[in-house]
């Protein structure tokens, strides 16, 4: 059995020939120490992961970004992402920039919102996306797209959280009109990577903070949930056996059976800081997969080895011979990470593989 086909099963619960396993992403100083001790920068290979990522690119359609900002003195060192959204970084931050939103403030109009320069996905590129899917399969991997940020995140990146989640609450028609804007180019963006191949598509909007949801599930559930399922339905209408992953930090429980519903297939990260996976695979563990389970805020930065490795083993106990689970840290692994840690939490899936044979 290949990685892929294994990675898959395991996806679908229909059991696994090993544990499958992903080495998440490494913050530079991590990554510099990886290349360091071994030499080369392969470390999805090091960990045997089975899923490699393919990329659809967009293209900024802003002419000149600075006018989108007619209401901000930007600073000078200032980068600026497809969207038009600035970034301004700080040395002690490896990874968090801080945001400035081009359609923040109560004056903002409709038409606005309406002519905003939105990205564009090249579709003319497909051709190459569909090569590197194939050459992703023939290497016996899995092809993952990526397009994390798929409605909530990009549009309150552009209006703000504070003015987005206030135009929801008073039932603003920019909100609606943001939305669904940003709703467009995700549909547009999902159904390219399903014509490419992707076995697995990456969705995502964080929509939980540490102990509870960043809104209530009905306001989630107005605004939110049906943008979310048109963009899923578009995937799947092409592919039906898609798999739809979506990643959204944080405490989620109250949103599960409606992403279940509008066709997530793979929940990620499942942080055990916020939430019980024991309990999370009680209510959903035979309508849904997991990506993750392994915390970055206490286990792998401040455990012991020992204490990683149950870590895994618990959470491999708790899906059983179905599978339904990736093993991976739960968000980017920081300095603080001892690689003592990323080896246990390998070798335990490893150990977990030998044992099951």
């Amino acid at each position: 059995m290949t990685p892929r086909d294994n990675v898959l099963r395991s996806l679908r619960r229909q059991g696994f020939e090993s544990v499958p396993l992903c080495s998440g992403s490494f913050c530079p100083a991590q990554r510099e120490a990886f290349i360091k001790r071994f030499g080369h920068s392969d470390i999805a290979g090091w960990f045997g992961d089975p899923v490699r990522y393919v990329h659809l690119p967009q293209e900024a359609t802003y002419s000149d970004v600075h006018a989108l900002y007619r209401r901000e003195e930007l600073p000078q060192d200032i980068s600026f992402d497809v969207w038009g959204v600035g970034h301004s970084r700080y040395p002690d931050c490896w990874h968090m920039t801080h945001m400035h939103h081009p359609l923040a403030g109560d004056d903002v109009t409709v038409d606005e919102i309406n002519a905003y320069p939105v990205p564009r996905n090249m579709g003319e590129r497909l051709s190459e996306v569909t090569r590197d899917v194939a050459n992703v399969k023939a290497a016996g991997l899995a092809a993952k797209g990526g397009m994390a940020c798929t409605v909530w995140e990009n549009a309150w990146y552009l209006r703000s959280m504070e003015d987005l989640m206030a135009d929801m609450m008073m039932e603003d028609e920019r909100a609606a009109v943001l939305l669904d804007r940003v709703m467009a180019s995700s549909v547009e963006r999902l159904t390219l990577y399903a014509r490419a191949g992707c076995d697995i598509v990456e969705l995502g909007d964080d929509i939980g903070m540490q102990q509870t949801t960043m809104m209530s599930p009905e306001l989630w559930r107005q605004w939110l949930k049906p943008r979310l399922a048109s963009v899923i339905a578009a995937g799947k209408a092409v592919n039906p056996e898609l798999l739809i992953f979506y990643h959204s930090c944080g405490y989620v429980l109250p949103f599960l059976d409606d992403l279940i519903e509008i066709g997530v297939d793979i929940l990620n990260p499942v942080q055990p800081e916020c939430m019980d996976f024991a309990e999370v695979h009680r209510l959903t563990g035979n309508r849904l997969s997991y990506w993750g389970t392994i915390g970055t805020q206490q286990v792998l930065p401040f455990g012991t080895p020992d204490e990683v490795r149950e870590a895994v083993w618990q959470n491999l106990r708790i899906c059983g011979a179905q599978g339904g689970i990736v093993i991976a840290p739960t968000h980017m692994v920081e300095p603080e990470v001892p690689w003592e840690n990323l080896v246990a939490m390998r070798d335990a899936a490893w150990e977990f593989r030998i044992s099951a044979q």
